[in-house]
C-alpha cells in the first residue's frame, strides 16, 4: 500500500511538474502576446487618425480609407499561407521574418511623404502580420502543455480584443499628442522585444510539412478583391459607366471565377481544399462572417469620422467614443465560450447577428444630419454586444465542423473571409458614402447660393472638416456667399452620406442574420445536445 501510495504521489508530482509552467515560458508568452497585440491594435488605431492624416497628405476619405483596407486586405488574403509556410519552414524562423516585415514597413509608414507610400507600406505591413500571427498561434500552443491549451487560444484571443479596443484610445492619444506617424513609431520596439524575448526563450523542435502553397489561387483571389476595390473607389470620379471601372469589374469576376477554378484542380492543396468548402455548416459559417464583417469593419471607419467632423471630438475623445462597441465587444467575448457550451451554437450565434443587424438599423436610423453621440450610443452597444458573441462563436461552430486535423486551416480561411468581407464592405460603403455625400453637397450649394459646383469642386469640397489643401483652395475661389455657409452644408452632406451608406450596410446586417437563421442554424450542431 505504501508503495502503491508513493508511485501514485510521485507520479502526481511528474503530471504536476509536466503541467508547470516555467519562468521562461511566461516571458515568451509575454513577447508573443505583445505581437498579437500590435497587429491587432492596427486594425483599429488608425481609424481615429484619419482625418490628421487626411489632412497631412492632402488625401480625401475614399483615398484614405485605403490606408485601412490595404493592410487588411493583404492580411486576410496571406494568413492561410502565412499558416502553411511555418508548417514548412518553422513557426520561429516565420516569425521571425514576419516581425522584421512588420517593423521595416511601420518606420517606413512614420516616415511617409504621401499617402501612396502611406499605402504600400501597409501594404508591407499586411505581409509581415500574416506571417507573425499564425506562427505565434503555433508557438503559443506549443509553448503550453495540452491541459492548458484553453489558455493558449484564450491568450491570443483575449489579447487581440484588447488590442482593437485600445487601438482607438492609443491611435488618439499619440495623434494629439505627439502626431499620427508614432502610432507606426510604437511599433517598433514592441517588435524587437517580442523577437528578443522569442530568441531568448523559444526552442521549440518542429518537424517540417511537406506541403505546397497555392500560389495561383492566393494571386487570382487577391487581384480579383484588389480590382473590384480599386473598382468602387474610381467609379465615383470616373462615373459607374466608364470603361475603365466596367474593365476593373469584368475582370475582378474573370479573376474570381478563374480562382474558383483552379481551387477545384488544386485538391488538396489549394487554398480551400475540397471538403473544407463542401462542409455545409463551414461554408455557411464563412458566408455569414463574410457579410457581418462588412458591418463591423464600416463602423470602425465612419463612426469615429463622425465623431471628430460632425461633433467636432478630439481624435482621444473620438477613441473614448468608441468605447460603448469595442470595450463591450472584448468583454462580451470572454463570456462567449461558456455561453456557446450551456446554449449551443445556435442561440449564440443567431443571437449575436440578431444584435448586429439591430445595431445597423438603429444607425441607418439615427445617425444622420443633426444626431448627437446620444443617437449613437444605442447602436454601439448593440454593435458590441453582438460582434463579442459572433465571432468567437462563428469561429467555434467554423472549426468544429471540420476534423480536428484541419482546425489551423478552418481558422485561417475564417479569418480570412473576415477580413475580406471587411475589405469589400468597407469598399461598397465608401463608394457609397461618396456619391450620396458629394451629390448632397451639391444640391445644397446650388439651392442655397445658385452657384453650381464642378464634379471636382464637390469631391475636394469635404476636405474642409479635415483642413486639406485642395479644399482650402477650392473654397478660396468661391463667392462669399457660398463661402459663408459652406461648413453647415458640408456637414450636412458628409453625415447625410454616412446615413446613406449605414442604410445600405444595414440591408448586408439583416442579410447575414437571415444566413445564420435559415442556414447555419439548420446545420448540425454538435455542441448543442438538444440538436
Amino acid at each position: 500500500m505504501g508503495g502503491a501510495a508513493t508511485a501514485e504521489s510521485g507520479g502526481g508530482a511528474i503530471e504536476r511538474e509536466r503541467d508547470a509552467i516555467q519562468p521562461g515560458t511566461v516571458m515568451a508568452l509575454a513577447a508573443m502576446g505583445l505581437g498579437v497585440f500590435v497587429i491587432a491594435n492596427d486594425f483599429t488605431a488608425l481609424n481615429v487618425a484619419l482625418p490628421a492624416i487626411e489632412g497631412d497628405l492632402n488625401a480625401d476619405v475614399g483615398s484614405v480609407q485605403w490606408v485601412i483596407n490595404a493592410y487588411a486586405l493583404v492580411f486576410g488574403m496571406a494568413i492561410v499561407s502565412g499558416g502553411r509556410l511555418a508548417d514548412m519552414f518553422g513557426r520561429r524562423r516565420v516569425f521571425f521574418i514576419g516581425t522584421v516585415l512588420f517593423a521595416t514597413f511601420s518606420l517606413l509608414g512614420a516616415v511617409a511623404p504621401d499617402l501612396g507610400v502611406l499605402i504600400g507600406a501597409r501594404v508591407g505591413m499586411g505581409v509581415g502580420g500574416a506571417l507573425m500571427w499564425p506562427a505565434i498561434l503555433g508557438m503559443t500552443f506549443a509553448a503550453l502543455p495540452e491541459s492548458k491549451a484553453g489558455l493558449a487560444g484564450g491568450l491570443i484571443l483575449g489579447v487581440a480584443g484588447i488590442g482593437n479596443a485600445v487601438g482607438p484610445l492609443l491611435g488618439g492619444a499619440l495623434t494629439e499628442a505627439l502626431n499620427w506617424r508614432w502610432i507606426f513609431v510604437l511599433n517598433v520596439p514592441i517588435a524587437a522585444f517580442a523577437m528578443f524575448a522569442t530568441w531568448r526563450n523559444v526552442h521549440q523542435e518542429q518537424e517540417p510539412a511537406e506541403e505546397r502553397i497555392d500560389y495561383a489561387g492566393m494571386a487570382t483571389l487577391s487581384a480579383g478583391l484588389v480590382l473590384l476595390l480599386l473598382a468602387l473607389d474610381q467609379a465615383v470620379d470616373w462615373g459607374w459607366t466608364d470603361p475603365r471601372v466596367l474593365a476593373m469589374l469584368v475582370l475582378a469576376v474573370v479573376l474570381v471565377a478563374a480562382f474558383a477554378a483552379i481551387e477545384r484542380r488544386a485538391g488538396d492543396r489549394a487554398l480551400i481544399p475540397p471538403d473544407v468548402i463542401e462542409n455545409r455548416r463551414f461554408r455557411a459559417a464563412c458566408l455569414t462572417v463574410l457579410l457581418l464583417s462588412a458591418v463591423f469593419f464600416s463602423c470602425l471607419l465612419y463612426v469615429p469620422q463622425f465623431f471628430e467632423k460632425i461633433l467636432g471630438y478630439s481624435t482621444v475623445e473620438a477613441g473614448l467614443g468608441m468605447l460603448p462597441m469595442l470595450a463591450v465587444f472584448a468583454l462580451t467575448s470572454f463570456i462567449a465560450g461558456p455561453l456557446y457550451n450551456r446554449a449551443g451554437m445556435r442561440v449564440v450565434v443567431c443571437s449575436g447577428t440578431a444584435l448586429i443587424a439591430v445595431g445597423m438599423v438603429l444607425f441607418a436610423l439615427l445617425v444622420g444630419p443633426g444626431a448627437r453621440f446620444a443617437d449613437v450610443a444605442p447602436g454601439l452597444l448593440a454593435l458590441g454586444v453582438g460582434c463579442g458573441l459572433f465571432y468567437p462563436s462563428i469561429t467555434t461552430a467554423a472549426v468544429t465542423a471540420l476534423d480536428a486535423a484541419r482546425s489551423s486551416l478552418a481558422g485561417g480561411i475564417v479569418y480570412m473571409f473576415q477580413i475580406a468581407g471587411g475589405a469589400v464592405g468597407l469598399g461598397v460603403a465608401t463608394a457609397i458614402f461618396t456619391s450620396a455625400s458629394e451629390n448632397r453637397l451639391g444640391d445644397l450649394v446650388a439651392s442655397e447660393t445658385g452657384i453650381k459646383l464642378t464634379g471636382h469642386e464637390q469631391s475636394v469640397l469635404h476636405g474642409t472638416l479635415a483642413g486639406t489643401d485642395a479644399a482650402a483652395a477650392a473654397l478660396a475661389e468661391l463667392p462669399g456667399k457660398a463661402v459663408a455657409a459652406i461648413d453647415r452644408i458640408v456637414a450636412d452632406s458628409f453625415a447625410h452620406g454616412v446615413q446613406v451608406a449605414f442604410t445600405v450596410i444595414a440591408v448586408v446586417a439583416v442579410a447575414g442574420f437571415l444566413v445564420s437563421v435559415l442556414d447555419l442554424a439548420r446545420t448540425p450542431d454538435p455542441d448543442d445536445a438538444s440538436g
